[in-house]
């Protein structure tokens, strides 16, 4: 039942990021208090900043919370641990380099029998922690790095790769997933489980949901364009932060984001 949010925008956006609203499901309202994390662009690279402790009551949040970091790609993560205990190696966002890029991954859900039914072929990318997550994302790693071996790859054989990793994870159990490679976001929405009177419903959908804001003042989030700068922003979280309409993801949605806009969707 963990919590995921991105955000995506044409220009680079000012996001103050509190983590209030979000910390209070990071183990204070909701069960997730297995970790957090959150991560921002910096043209290839990221800033990440993560630790496995409950977030609602962490001085890292309150730091994040103090600063105005300008960005065109962030994501954020609250776990409810499911494989491997709380640590560091285990807390979301995972980053690898490939491509001379970073590689961002999230997910939200529980794989069954991961290490069988997605097999490594080589070693080229290991996960450090126990996750089922990190596993699937080093997976998807794999199958992705062919296509880098000399220059960005189209986003059509990007998204191919993505759609057929998605595919084989999806199959193994809820798959919610953010994947960022530094151009684009790829986004697979599947069922997940919603906390109801207390206690974990079973899976529905939608897994994710979006909504398209240029401007978004809410409990623990702020986003604001920079000055005289008109920018398309899109957001995507596990359940709506606003009163505003958000749209659920139909299942087995994959999603390629960049720009702030929809690129290419496809439905599996």
């Amino acid at each position: 039942m963990c919590e995921l949010f991105a955000l995506n925008a044409e220009h680079a956006v000012g996001a103050r990021y509190s983590l209030l609203e979000f910390a209070r499901h990071g183990g204070l309202t909701h069960k997730n208090s297995s970790g957090w994390g959150i991560s921002f662009q910096r043209k290839l690279d990221t800033i990440l900043i993560k630790e496995a402790e409950p977030a609602f009551d962490s001085p890292w949040v309150r730091f994040v919370s103090g600063q105005h970091i300008l960005s065109k790609c962030m994501i954020a993560h609250i776990r409810h641990a499911s494989h491997g205990q709380p640590s560091h190696a285990n807390t979301h966002p995972f980053v690898r380099e490939l491509g001379g890029r970073s590689h961002v991954f999230v997910h939200n859900g529980s794989l069954q029998r991961f290490a069988a039914e997605l097999p490594l072929r080589t070693r080229r990318f290991l996960p450090i922690g126990e996750t089922d997550s990190e596993h699937a994302f080093c997976f998807m790693l794999e199958q992705l790095a062919p296509l880098w071996d000399q220059t960005t790859p189209s986003l059509a054989r990007r998204m191919a790769i993505v759609v057929e990793a998605a595919r084989a994870i999806r199959n193994l159990g809820p798959a919610n997933f953010f994947y960022f490679d530094s151009d684009t976001l790829f986004v697979h929405s599947d069922q997940r489980r919603y906390e109801e009177d207390g206690a974990c419903a079973p899976p529905r959908a939608p897994g994710l949901h979006w909504i398209k804001k240029s401007q978004l003042h809410v409990p623990g989030l702020k986003i604001t364009p920079q000055a005289m700068a008109r920018t398309s922003s899109l957001l995507i979280a596990s359940v709506p932060l606003s009163d505003d309409p958000w749209t659920g993801f139909e299942r087995g949605t994959v999603a390629a984001i960049a720009d702030g806009n929809i690129q290419q969707v496809r439905q599996l």
